[in-house]
């Protein structure tokens, strides 16, 4: 695949994220928001949630449904939980945007999407937070849909979202097939990084990384055991808890991508190439970017 850079060790140790000084407080280390989950899939929250800490953010905020918010406080005791307005079916409503805009202008970074599975509240909401302003966000899972059907409204942002799609999720973007990005995976996340000015990284056994100006990155080190439910959720997290410690959309995406997939790898060899849970991931995040001078 020509004109894509590899993410190797010796790249991510040249091109380290800000590193975080030994006097510093969890204010310089930034603020993420994290939108995600619903009724049928609060976990996600937690795992998107703890991701963003173990890559880096300092302060951790958590919008949550109105009926979730207690719940997820006392399993996040490390976040202050913002109780909105939610769909019938137990999801983060449009109408939460009130809710959350001074929220949002207090934070380094924000990611919404994961576990949501109501295509078009969560892409509502996502193009409503996109306009409201406010900090780079990683637009993940049900979240993207509403950014396919106003490719406009989210180019305004002009690279500072970074949007996470697996070949399916990239097809529904892109208005073709599955077998048409497996068959061409960079030229498509090309055109979307082009299409919506933005940080694109198409997850696979081999992610790619593309920024609006059509640099490429790939990531070699996927393994089969992140093919598993909430890994993305993960990756995600890590990703915002990058970009709000200070790392452009860009480089924390490379980042994370490198982070996730090498946690990955340390469980395979410690537990089994399949059969590793995606909350198993979370304790291997903050040891590897450590190592490799992200830290």
């Amino acid at each position: 695949m020509s004109g894509v850079e590899a993410v190797t060790d010796e790249l991510l140790r040249s091109w380290p994220p800000p590193q975080i000084s030994d006097d510093s407080d969890k204010e310089s280390r930034g603020r993420v928001l994290v939108l995600a989950g619903g009724a049928q899939v609060a976990g996600a929250t937690l795992l998107t949630a703890v991701a963003a800490m173990r890559g880096g953010a300092g302060k951790l905020q958590i919008a949550a449904p109105r009926s979730l918010a207690q719940g997820l406080a006392l399993a996040m005791p490390e976040a202050r939980v913002i109780a909105a307005p939610e769909t019938p079916g137990g999801e983060l409503s449009p109408d939460a945007v009130a809710v959350l805009q001074s929220a949002l202008g207090r934070c380094q970074a924000a990611v919404i999407g994961p576990g949501m599975i109501e295509d078009e509240p969560a892409g509502e909401l996502a193009l409503r937070l996109v306009e409201a302003g406010g900090p780079p966000m990683v637009v993940d899972a049900a979240a993207m849909r509403g950014l396919t059907e106003s490719p406009e409204r989210a180019a305004a942002r002009r690279g500072e979202l970074v949007l996470t799609p697996h070949a399916g999720e990239m097809a529904g973007l892109m208005g073709c097939s599955k077998d048409d990005v497996i068959r061409d995976p960079l030229s498509l996340a090309r055109q979307a990084a082009a299409r919506w000015k933005a940080v694109v990284v198409l997850k696979g056994a081999h992610s790619l990384i593309v920024s609006p100006d059509g640099k490429a990155w790939r990531n070699e080190g996927g393994h089969v055991g992140l093919a598993t439910s909430g890994s993305g959720d993960v990756l995600a997290g890590i990703i915002a808890g990058l970009i709000a410690r200070g790392a452009p959309p860009a480089q924390a995406a490379v980042w994370g991508v490198a982070a996730h997939a090498r946690a990955g790898g340390r469980l395979s060899e410690r537990i089994g190439r399949v059969g590793f849970l995606a909350r198993e991931l979370l304790d291997e995040v903050a040891p590897v970017i450590a190592g490799l001078g992200g830290a």
